[in-house]
């Protein structure tokens, strides 16, 4: 398995170890020395796990867990010298998948990792929880992230989700006041590798919404997107 993995970690001797112990295997370590770079590599890019240093400066990774679990569910463990009970307790309860106290073995930590990843990646093809772009659909709680509709709003913009149940499906609209899509964005979208990013600014792949149009698909529903009065609309309806 490839996976494009954040490493964030102050002490630079470790987290070179780590990048190159990940490197080995296949995978591409990001590294960021403290919390502050690691939200910006986040908001940015997409990451299938997070190796989160707890003790950092600027912005410690507590609060990054924190920041992050409001728009992003992507894995994340911690790497920390806090060992007491109450300290893992917060971890957990702050959203963290695992947590590791040093000092560890890069062979398990590496297990760990991929652990986690494999559990999103079918968590994502299951159908009690979809994710859909930046949007994660869990049909059992409703919930909605809405990570794209954030990322590409402006400051101090507006977004806004409107959900609509029946006794057949389920629709989930999702508008932010970005600027809107030309005509060839808007038709190809949803396919493979194509980057709206490219006109704008910030990363990605290309991949995340033609794979989300494919689950959807897989599930008998449909995707949209359009241009509104004050942005752009994504639209996704789940059929039961």
């Amino acid at each position: 398995m490839n996976g494009k993995i954040l490493i964030v970690e102050d002490e630079e001797k470790l987290r070179e170890v780590l990048c190159d112990y990940f490197r080995s295997k296949g995978d591409v370590p990001i590294e960021a020395e403290n919390g502050v770079q690691a939200l910006e590599l986040l908001d940015e890019n997409e990451f299938d796990a997070v190796l989160l240093d707890i003790m950092m400066p600027e912005l410690d990774g507590l609060s990054v867990c924190r920041a992050v679990r409001r728009t992003n569910d992507v894995p994340i463990i911690f790497l920390t010298a806090l060992s007491a009970e109450e300290d893992k307790l917060l971890g957990y309860e702050l959203g963290a998948d695992d947590y590791v106290t040093k000092p560890f073995t890069l062979s398990v930590l590496y297990a760990k990792t991929m652990a986690l990843i494999k559990r999103n990646q079918r968590n994502i093809l299951s159908g009690d929880r979809m994710q859909v772009g930046g949007i994660t659909l869990e049909t059992s709680t409703r919930r909605v992230f809405a990570g794209n509709a954030i990322k590409y709003a402006p400051t101090g913009g507006h977004i806004s989700v409107t959900i609509q149940t029946d006794h057949s499906s389920t629709s989930f609209h999702i508008e932010n006041d970005s600027e809107p899509l030309s005509s060839e964005a808007l038709s190809k979208v949803w396919d493979t590798f194509y980057r709206t990013d490219e006109a704008r600014s910030g990363g990605g792949t290309g991949l995340g919404l033609a794979i989300a149009k494919s689950i959807v698909d897989l599930h008998g529903g449909k995707c949209s997107v359009r241009n509104t009065k004050s942005g752009v609309e994504f639209g996704f309806t789940i059929y039961r």
